[in-house]
């Protein structure tokens, strides 16, 4: 292998395709072992509190590891192509391949993908991510790209997106990620904030708080929208365009936020209107299966018997207490 202009136009080994976010898969193990411990102490909770308890706790996870998890996916918005495109950097050799971008809140997701697989000897799988955090630069990411020798469909994409780039499409999609990074996060402090106050009397407060998770939740969705009010990008290979469109973790905040919403109008309304009920789903309202057990109970009729007989005796006692009078024999 030669370099030209100590830049390498290919890569020297085969890449391994990317498989699972490290970061999504911890956070989805967390939120599964909180999911596995309250399984374990659920038959502890007798008659219908299991199942509402079931249904609020496993509602809540779903809700909070959602908020949690689509910081940390790529797939908000998304477009995939077939082409016909060069592959190697000074080379006129061609492949055919798939060619997909996923954006998310912290960057893009670029793929790369032959039909089939192996092609001009080698093994055109790849997956790349070109980060805009704060404490990341993307133009450099994408520079060190092109030292690494990334293949030409790559790095065409990647370049799109640099701040010099003349669709000046960087600026919009990096502070709208950084705004609706910001609302997830504060909707997840709502969350919890809901679900301790769910756990206490004022259960009304917990529904406040879950409408106010669903607003930041709406927040965030609408400030990823924003990217879709400029003008759009032209990704061209030859005759193929790649377009993007709103995705998966997109519509699951969207969809979510307000479940959140009908959550919160929903125990608002029962707290004015059907309190007791509430109380009771919340288990809350001190008449449970487990007084209802101990009401309906086995009673030993020899404890019984004594204790009518005492309490007979001490009654006998007492009316007599004060009394003047002579028993004859």
């Amino acid at each position: 292998m030669t370099l030209f202009n100590g830049i390498a136009p290919f890569y020297i080994h085969e890449r391994t395709a990317y498989v699972f976010g490290l970061t999504l898969l911890v956070v989805i193990l967390v939120f599964l072992v909180l999911a596995a411990t309250f399984l374990i102490i659920l038959p502890g909770i007798r008659g219908r509190g299991r199942i509402y308890s079931f249904c609020r706790v496993i509602l809540s996870l779903l809700v909070g590891v959602i908020i949690v998890v689509v910081n940390f996916t790529s797939d908000w918005e998304e477009g995939h192509v077939t082409v016909n495109t060069t592959y190697k950097a000074f080379s006129s050799e061609m492949i055919t391949a798939r060619v997909g971008l996923q954006i998310g809140l912290a960057g893009i997701n670029v793929t790369l993908k032959g039909l089939p697989v192996n092609q001009l000897n080698e093994t055109i799988n790849y997956n790349e991510n070109f980060l805009w955090k704060f404490e990341l630069n993307y133009d450099e990411q994408s520079h060190k790209g092109l030292e690494r020798g990334l293949p030409n469909p790559i790095l065409y994409i990647a370049e799109k997106f640099t701040s010099k780039a003349p669709c000046l499409i960087n600026v919009q999609y990096r502070f709208s990620g950084h705004y609706a990074t910001a609302m997830m996060w504060v909707a997840f402090c709502a969350w919890i904030i809901s679900n301790i106050l769910f756990c206490m009397s004022t259960i009304v407060y917990g529904g406040y708080m879950t409408l106010v998770t669903s607003a930041f939740m709406i927040f965030g969705v609408i400030s990823f929208a924003t990217t879709r009010n400029v003008p759009q990008c032209i990704i061209q290979f030859g005759p193929a365009t790649l377009r993007t469109s709103l995705s998966v973790s997109f519509w699951l905040t969207l969809a979510t936020a307000l479940v959140c919403l009908l959550l919160g109008i929903l125990i608002i309304a029962m707290d004015h209107f059907m309190p007791e009920k509430l109380r009771a789903f919340f288990i809350l309202n001190g008449e449970d299966d487990d007084q209802d057990e101990m009401r309906h109970g086995i009673i030993n009729n020899y404890f019984k018997d004594d204790c009518i007989d005492t309490i007979i005796l001490k009654d006998t006692k007492s009316s007599f207490e004060n009394k003047d009078f002579v028993v004859y024999t």
